[in-house]
């Protein structure tokens, strides 16, 4: 399939080998874990950030009909000098770009220089991880040219699920997803609207997890974050939005974490900027985690490289109720490098802090979102900031994911 000039290949994390392939299938079996490398020295950083939608319509955009109704460098594919896959060869619904929204009175309470929420709810399905699946299924699309993918499948608290069947959808694929009885309905609804088929598994996410290898009797593309390498490639472009939005890095990320994919996939982004000389720092990256469910807050707290899963999950926030998550050692990776830190918050803060910002900022946050408020006010509290700080919340799912919890809330304290 057609790649950009600057990407290489897929690089082993564990020998550092880069094998010439874009289809995970061709890796030797010792290959381990693998993310996509580029030639970063052929990247000017200018040029990157500088990158400029095509307009809409443009016939010279070239997108074969894939992108929709937009050009073929509309969203975060304008960064595809950093993306393994041209932008006019993109599965792509305009997802990235979204707004960064400046909140002063968030800055005034956290007593910091500046406070900025990245609404990654605008995305087309109202999630962070559109980014992921649009360059993930544009993989998988390339792929399919050449041998059987289908179905796609992965498991999810939800977001992914619905995310998954939407791009699959636009590439006219069959997806599969996994989904806990815990699931928010307007997942499980919107899954199905998208044309993706669902499978309600009892229990909480692990279960979902166990049951797609049990119930598939056949072969399917994995589709799990870090089973395919595209996913946390997809959402490292939030990092260079932020730095071409602010014209400079962040001083500190605040990333609502419950697999690590998101978190790991920042930290990606604003490495890859540091080593084409964009940026002269990585901003600190903190993981914000609900309380009831926390193995990476617990493993930077202990000390460990490894999250250690947890015992008896326990949270209303479905998308940070991962107990065992797969990507925990990437998260504290990030974590560690950039010398951040993590934070466990109660539920009841995740979910008066996305009321509150709803409240006084317009922003709507998921109960996910909500998460990382909430966390830079417990890091406040104990003089984490040292009060001339730029700081970025990333609100990685819209309020109308849950909207009846959030009312629910309210109705708890009377309202």
């Amino acid at each position: 399939m057609e790649t950009t000039e600057t990407f290489r290949g897929l690089k082993s994390l564990s020998s550092g080998r880069v094998h010439a392939t874009t289809d995970p299938a061709d890796l030797p079996d010792d290959a381990g874990p693998v993310e996509p490398t580029y030639e970063y020295d052929a990247v000017d950083p200018d040029r990157l950030l500088d990158a400029r939608a095509t307009p809409a319509g443009d016939p010279s955009a070239g997108d074969g009909g894939r992108s929709v109704g937009t050009g073929a460098a509309q969203g975060h594919w304008r960064y595809d000098a950093l993306l393994p896959f041209p932008a006019s060869a993109a599965i792509s619904a305009s997802e990235g770009t979204t707004p960064l929204v400046p909140t002063d009175r968030l800055a005034d309470e956290l007593a910091v220089e500046s406070v900025y929420v990245k609404d990654e709810g605008r995305n087309p399905t109202g999630t962070v991880l559109d980014r992921g699946f649009s360059v993930a299924l544009t993989a998988v699309a390339g792929i399919a040219a050449d041998r059987d993918v289908e179905p796609l499948a992965c498991a999810s608290p939800g977001n992914a699920g619905q995310s998954m069947a939407a791009y699959a959808g636009r590439a006219d694929l069959r997806s599969y997803a996994f989904v806990p009885s815990r699931c928010a309905f307007s997942n499980k609804a919107m899954t199905n609207v998208h044309g993706g088929e669902m499978r309600v598994v009892g229990g909480r996410f692990p279960d979902a997890a166990a049951a797609v290898g049990e119930q598939l009797e056949t072969e399917y593309t994995d589709l799990d974050e870090f089973a395919t390498p595209y996913r946390h490639a997809g959402i490292k472009t939030l990092a260079f939005e932020l730095v071409a939005d602010l014209g400079d890095a962040p001083d500190v990320v605040v990333v609502p974490t419950g697999t690590g994919e998101v978190i790991a996939g920042i930290h990606k982004g604003f490495t890859e900027l540091l080593r084409v000389g964009a940026i002269d720092d990585v901003p600190r990256l903190v993981a914000a985690q609900a309380s009831g469910c926390a193995p990476i807050a617990a493993a930077i707290e202990r000390g460990l490289d490894e999250p250690e899963p947890w015992s008896t999950p326990d949270t209303i926030c479905g998308e940070l109720e991962i107990p065992d998550p797969t990507g925990g050692t990437a998260a504290v990776e990030a974590i560690r490098e950039s010398d951040g830190t993590a934070v466990a918050v109660d539920d009841d803060d995740i979910l008066e802090s996305a009321v509150a910002v709803a409240q006084n900022e317009v922003v709507e946050m998921g109960t996910t979102g909500g998460a990382a408020p909430a966390g830079a006010w417990a890091l406040a509290e104990e003089g984490f900031f040292d009060g001339d700080e730029t700081v970025v919340l990333v609100g990685s799912d819209a309020g109308l994911k849950t909207p009846d919890v959030l009312r629910s809330h309210l109705m708890g304290q009377g309202m």
